[in-house]
This record gives C-alpha cells, sequence and structure tokens, in this order.
C-alpha cells in the first residue's frame, strides 16, 4: 500500500512541478514586465517634469524681459521723469540723512512755518515705513498751498487733516469759522486729506472742472466723502455769499487706474504725492516703487519750506 501511494505521489509530482514552474516563470516575467514598464513611466514623468521646469523658466524669463522693457521704455521719457522727480543732490542727501538720524534728540526743531513747528521726531515719520503724522501732512499742504501762489500754477488752498471729520460729524457749520478769511470759490482746486482712522486718502475740488474726485491708494470707494463735500460746497457758499450755489453740473467721481500701494504704511505718502502731483495739472506718473524716494524729497521739502518742482 504505501508503495502505491509513493508511486501515485511520484506521478503526481511529475504532472503537477511542470505546470507550476510554468506558471511561475510566467509570473517572474509579468512582475519584471511590470517593473520595466514603471521605470519607463518614471523614466518619463521626469523627463516631462524637467520640460516643465524649463518652460516654466522661459516664460517667467519672457515676462520679466518683456516687464524690464516696458520699465525702460517709461524711463527714457527724460523729459517727463525730470519733471516729476527731480534727483537729490549729494548736499541735499546729507541733509536729510542728518534730519532722519534717530541718535540725534527728537525734540529738536527742524522746521517752522505756518505756525507749525516740525521736530525729529515727527520727520522720524517720513522714514522707513513709518505712517505720516498729521504735523508733516499739515505743513505739506501748506507747502503746496505756497506754491499755488505763484502765477505759473493753479491757485490752490488745502483744508488740514481735522476738516474731513469735522464736517462728516457736524458739518459745514461745524467749520464755518475755520474759512472766516477764506474765500474758497475764489480758488482753482481745494484739497482736502481723507483721514479714515487707519488710512490716509485725499480729494481734490476742481473748480475749473466742477468736480469732486476722491484718491484712494487702497482703490476703494467713497460716496459718502463726496456728497459731503459737494453738501459742504453748497452750505459755505450760502453762508459766505448768501446765494444758493448751483450744483447741478458738478461731478462726484472716485479715481480708477491710479498707483496702488503694496504695503499698510504708504498711504499717507500716496495721498500727499496725489496731491502734489495734481494741483500743478501733471499726469500722475508714480508708483509704489518711487515711494522710498518720495519719502526722502518730502524731508527736504518741508526742512528748506518749499516744494522742490516749483
Amino acid at each position: 500500500m504505501g508503495q502505491f501511494v509513493s508511486a501515485i505521489a511520484s506521478i503526481l509530482y511529475m504532472i503537477v512541478w511542470p505546470i507550476a514552474y510554468h506558471i511561475i516563470k510566467k509570473h517572474d516575467e509579468v512582475v519584471e514586465r511590470t517593473q520595466k514598464l514603471i521605470d519607463e513611466q518614471k523614466l518619463t514623468l521626469q523627463r516631462c517634469n524637467s520640460i516643465n521646469d524649463e518652460l516654466r523658466v522661459k516664460r517667467l524669463r519672457d515676462k520679466v524681459s518683456e516687464c524690464l522693457h516696458i520699465k525702460d521704455l517709461l524711463i527714457s521719457d527724460d523729459s517727463k521723469e525730470e519733471s516729476a522727480f527731480p534727483e537729490l543732490t549729494p548736499k541735499q542727501e546729507a541733509i536729510i540723512n542728518n534730519a532722519l538720524d534717530s541718535r540725534q534728540p527728537a525734540s529738536e526743531v527742524l522746521a517752522t512755518k505756518f505756525n507749525i513747528n516740525i521736530t525729529r521726531q515727527d520727520i522720524l515719520t517720513l522714514a522707513g515705513l513709518n505712517w505720516l503724522n498729521d504735523e508733516v501732512i499739515n505743513f505739506y499742504m501748506n507747502l503746496i498751498i505756497e506754491r499755488g501762489k505763484m502765477n505759473k500754477w493753479p491757485k490752490v488752498y488745502a483744508m488740514n487733516t481735522f476738516f474731513y471729520p469735522k464736517v462728516m460729524s457736524g458739518g459745514q457749520s461745524s467749520v464755518r469759522r475755520w474759512t472766516r478769511k477764506v474765500d474758497i470759490f475764489s480758488y482753482d482746486i481745494i484739497a482736502i486729506p481723507i483721514h479714515l482712522g487707519m488710512h490716509w486718502c485725499m480729494s481734490l475740488i476742481d473748480f475749473r472742472k466742477r468736480r469732486i474726485t476722491y484718491y484712494d491708494s487702497m482703490g476703494s470707494s467713497n460716496a459718502k466723502c463726496l456728497k459731503a463735500l459737494l453738501s459742504y460746497l453748497e452750505d459755505e457758499h450760502l453762508d459766505k455769499k448768501k446765494t444758493e450755489y448751483d450744483v447741478s453740473d458738478w461731478r462726484l467721481t472716485n479715481a480708477r487706474d491710479i498707483p496702488q500701494q503694496m504695503n499698510g504704511s504708504d498711504c499717507g505718502m500716496f495721498a500727499c504725492t496725489f496731491a502734489e502731483v495734481l494741483t500743478r495739472d501733471a499726469e500722475i506718473n508714480f508708483s509704489q516703487e518711487h515711494m522710498p524716494y518720495l519719502r526722502r524729497k518730502m524731508v527736504f521739502e518741508i526742512l528748506e519750506g518749499r516744494l522742490l518742482i516749483s
């Protein structure tokens, strides 16, 4: 019986083993082909990624080249650039550096004009990414008024930084005494700094164009401000001239396509620069990249008590 079982086992082994061997061999071949396909796919993917990387780099280089070309075209307009941004001389730069030296007394008065004292602490608001304070902005608005007294420029008046919140809260009656010696209707342009708590904007009343425009370096609109200023004109005229002021053809606009700030601290600079440029009827051709220069220019203008473009 044992011999019979052994014989049967031998016969089964002879039959099954070749089949099993064949199956195992086929499995190994399938595994080998599968691994080869995986390796080929990995290599193809690496090549595709490499090509994509090269294409992205090329597109980036093309974009940078295009931007640099556009910038070169803009800078090449020497007459416009020179008119808008006079170069600071080494002597002027030295004066600016001394004023911005934080090691010196912060309380030192560096400029006195328009009944405003500007200390080093005030000047330092123009350094780096600091926020401009009321003293600096009010002083600068007065420099714009001074320039407007020259015959070659539009006649300009500017309100101080406290005017807008007073008008918004109490109307013309709350500021009626502020213009008791000023006929605002005799001017070409009125500049009004707009303080929104943590943000500065600028509004210009242009009597020549019969238009009030709101300039926000963060792109927001302010219909409430525009309507309040138009209402102020009506009430001011009735109060000072004793006649109604026809505003039926006046336009209220929020400026579009103007430079936008790229940080949270240059709003005051944008507001002042909008006023400086537009009150001489110039085109707006500055941007965020000009702010470090414009800050230093403003330091010198305040110290000298005059605008460089005058």
